[in-house]
């Protein structure tokens, strides 16, 4: 992948005057409690949002269902959002009608956990391979949790447990517990573990109620993650303010990663009770990549959560779209194979994006496209979705038809 440098326009104040003044300058932005929204608060917060003539008005939400219902509403203009609930919303699947959406930029890369509970460590799992063991051994079913049915945090779950040969639809169950009462659910024994944002896997480690066995980016360094998501109406209506909003975001994301102090900083601000509202300890370990997964180990993370990147983070790569929805496909969600590359030419805003990173300055990828080698060996570049979804030796293929006629939906779309 090349990157091009594209030379920083000195007019960044026209934005807030004349045509390019944002047509709304008041805009209502969801986010979850989660490590992952930082980019967000620091832009509504510290002042990156005022040059580009907006008002970014944080509204914190309960759950992604929630989130998701409040911008096809207009409740919320824009917000942090899980890469496959924007394409489920598209898709109209995951318990909501299809509505035409669009992905402003990537928020970050990396920095989810999958995370098993104590009773299961004491029971000798401590590893993917032992987690197999037990399953497979066990009369009685795993309860494990995510945050959405088609969320990010599901299918890093489902991949990682396929690759270990543990089916996710038939040699487990699987929930839906919103981000910060995954740790609750945990103490209760409601749950046996699960797959989100940090500092909730974290958390469950300072709190005596689990450990981690697998990041995120031990599944695909630096992986798609959350997005800055709206309606593709808003964009429609709104074009200058969606390209202001962008700008203010690019900056702040830009600012997290100039430093480590940067970093601290951030960690310290998100940590109030009306952002994260989790203490700084827990956050700031794995937001700077420094991790201990209550097993014994310790590392210094090559893969860790971030915002920017030199520009390659936030680019709403066409490639980053195809694979979530393969992963749809794979699971029973889609019961045909869709138009893959016109709809994520669609849904990701790329011309919107490479106006506002020019006009900053910014490192742009010049592919749409890239290429990662996932831990079960398989490589991805988009070039032929279709085929990629159909490749897996565990998949729900050919339960989707029979399923979804019996029950008038798809079996993960049931679980909603």
């Amino acid at each position: 992948m090349t990157d091009h440098q594209v030379s920083p326009r000195t007019d960044a104040q026209a934005w807030v005057a004349g045509s390019d003044a944002p047509e709304k300058s008041s805009i209502n932005l969801g986010f979850m409690p989660l490590t992952d929204s930082a980019s967000l608060i620091v832009a509504a917060t510290q002042g990156f949002a005022e040059p580009y003539g907006l008002s970014l008005n944080l509204k914190r939400q309960v759950s992604w269902s929630g989130l998701r219902d409040k911008l096809i509403s207009g409740e919320l203009d824009a917000a942090q959002g899980l890469y496959g609930l924007v394409y489920s919303m598209q898709l109209g699947i995951g318990g909501a009608a299809a509505t035409d959406m669009a992905v402003l930029m990537g928020l970050n890369q990396n920095g989810q956990s999958i995370n098993l509970s104590t009773p299961l460590q004491q029971a000798g799992v401590c590893s993917g391979e032992t987690l197999a063991q037990h399953v497979h051994r066990s009369s009685a079913k795993l309860t494990l949790a995510q945050t959405f049915p088609t969320g990010t945090h599901a299918l890093w779950l489902y991949y990682w447990l396929a690759s270990l040969g543990i089916h996710p639809l038939r040699d487990v169950n699987t929930l839906v517990v919103p981000p910060p009462q995954m740790v609750e659910h945990l103490r209760a024994g409601r749950i046996d573990g699960f797959c989100a944002g940090e500092p909730w896997g974290a958390h469950a480690i300072d709190q005596g109620m689990g450990f981690t066995v697998a990041t995120s980016q031990s599944i695909w360094p630096d992986h798609p993650e959350k997005v800055l998501g709206c309606t593709s109406a808003f964009v429609e209506q709104y074009p200058n303010t969606a390209r202001a909003l962008v700008m203010a975001v690019l900056e702040a994301s830009r600012f997290i990663d100039a430093s480590e102090e940067n970093k601290i900083s951030t960690a310290q601000l998100i940590s109030a009770d009306a952002y994260v509202a989790a203490p700084r300890q827990v956050i700031e370990p794995r937001f700077l990549g420094n991790y201990e997964d209550g097993n014994g180990h310790a590392w210094r993370d090559g893969h860790a959560l971030r915002f920017h990147g030199d520009g390659a983070v936030n680019l709403p790569y066409l490639s980053d779209g195809l694979w979530f929805m393969t992963q749809f496909r794979r699971w029973g969600l889609l019961r045909e194979d869709p138009d893959y590359l016109a709809i994520a030419s669609q849904v990701q805003q790329l011309a919107l994006y490479r106006d506002a990173a020019s006009a900053l300055g910014i490192l742009q990828p010049a592919s749409p496209m890239r290429s990662a080698t996932l831990l079960d060996g398989r490589h991805w570049d988009g070039s032929d979705p279709a085929a990629y979804a159909r490749s897996f030796d565990l998949h729900a293929l050919n339960e989707a038809s029979s399923s979804a006629d019996d029950q008038g939906t798809s079996p993960c779309c049931a679980s909603s």
